[in-house]
């Protein structure tokens, strides 16, 4: 094993150790491989030595070639919660050096809120948007292109099936067998309807990434008349993917904090209601993100940067909670104005602006 790779290890069982000492053991299985996501070329470590419970280690020996999709699976997830929460309250922050005071996502991860929903949805959906890219890309053996469209199309419209569809049932799949704990496997009540609810959240977030599909075609004809079109399915991108989880997690459906045969809603006139698998289920609801809990590991949101002239998640009216900002100005220096003189370089003036900035008191 070569310095890089040691010093990776390194880092990694840092991280797994401040992890272990902060979430109970039926939950660990769900979210260690995030870890995956600090490291650039995972294979170097070997299974072995990979944040995965037993049965993700018995399935990545026998897929090794999966690692770089399973990293960039998170790396996506993480991305993409941080970019759709940016201007809330709460912003889906992940630390930049992992601890045990500051984990990856933190108290999130197990609390059972809407936060827990979107973080379980949106790593789910990475991990199916990775592998399935990579299938298409041609990249693995046991994978390629989805082969149940070949050969289909309608005559009579001018098109058929062709080129290279996404293959998201084979992500899907992987998917369930690399995420999902089974709910036996976990004891107590509360463990127990917290596991059912993270697998409801990890098959929302796969059901996304299946529902907004999108058929793209191209044209064949004499000088372009498109006499015939040659389609074929592809994956949205993983932002729209995202925006699509974050709309069901402003609408998402809190659950009874106790099992029976399935999950219920909380509200008794609502149990009718069927829950749908596209939902997002929380029990528990959110914590007071306006103010820090070190206890839980909320940072508040003090000193974060608002928009003035906004009335939205952003703007400093709601970010603040009510308790105003402080204004400062910025001075920034930068080249401008740059031309290029013969022969031969560029020339360019030395340009300052002043900005407000402002920030949560």
């Amino acid at each position: 094993m070569d310095r890089a790779a040691l010093l990776g290890l390194s880092r990694l069982c840092a991280l797994w150790a401040a992890l272990l000492a902060l979430f109970p053991c039926g939950a660990q299985g769900n979210w260690m491989w995030l870890g995956i996501a600090s490291f650039g070329v995972p294979e170097k470590l070997g299974c072995a030595n990979l944040p995965l419970n037993s049965r993700q280690k018995e399935l990545c020996k026998r897929k090794p070639y999966l690692l770089p999709s399973i990293r960039e699976g998170a790396r996506l997830g993480i991305q993409e919660c941080r970019s759709q929460f940016r201007h809330e309250r709460w912003d889906c922050r992940v630390a930049a050096a992992p601890s045990a005071a500051s984990p990856l996502f933190g108290y999130e991860l197990s609390s059972g809120t809407k936060e827990t929903a979107f973080i379980y949805a949106v790593m789910a959906a990475g991990l199916v948007h990775a592998v399935t890219r990579s299938c298409s890309a041609g990249n693995m053996t046991e994978c390629s292109c989805d082969t149940t469209l070949q050969n289909g199309g309608s005559a009579s419209e001018g098109w058929h099936w062709g080129g290279c569809s996404d293959d998201v049932q084979y992500g899907m799949w992987f998917s369930r067998k690399f995420l999902d704990f089974p709910i036996r496997n976990t004891t107590g009540n509360e463990s127990k309807v917290l596991s059912a609810m993270n697998l409801h959240n990890n098959e929302a977030g796969r059901q996304a990434v299946a529902r907004l599909m999108s058929v793209d075609c191209r044209c064949h004809g004499v000088s372009g008349s498109c006499a015939v079109k040659t389609c074929w399915k592809t994956m949205s991108s993983f932002e729209k993917i995202g925006h699509f989880l974050k709309d069901k997690y402003e609408h998402s459906v809190q659950v009874s904090d106790k099992i029976k045969r399935k999950m219920r809603r909380r509200e008794k006139d609502q149990r009718k209601v069927p829950i749908r698998k596209e939902d997002l289920l929380y029990i528990h609801k959110s914590p007071n993100y306006c103010v820090e809990d070190k206890k839980i590991g909320i940072p508040g949101t003090q000193g974060r940067e608002c928009n003035r002239t906004s009335e939205g998640a952003g703007g400093c009216n709601l970010l603040c909670c009510g308790r105003g900002y402080n204004t400062h100005v910025v001075r920034h220096v930068e080249r401008c104005e740059c031309k290029f003189i013969w022969c031969c370089y560029v020339r360019c003036r030395r340009c300052e602006s002043m900005t407000d900035v402002h920030t949560c008191k």
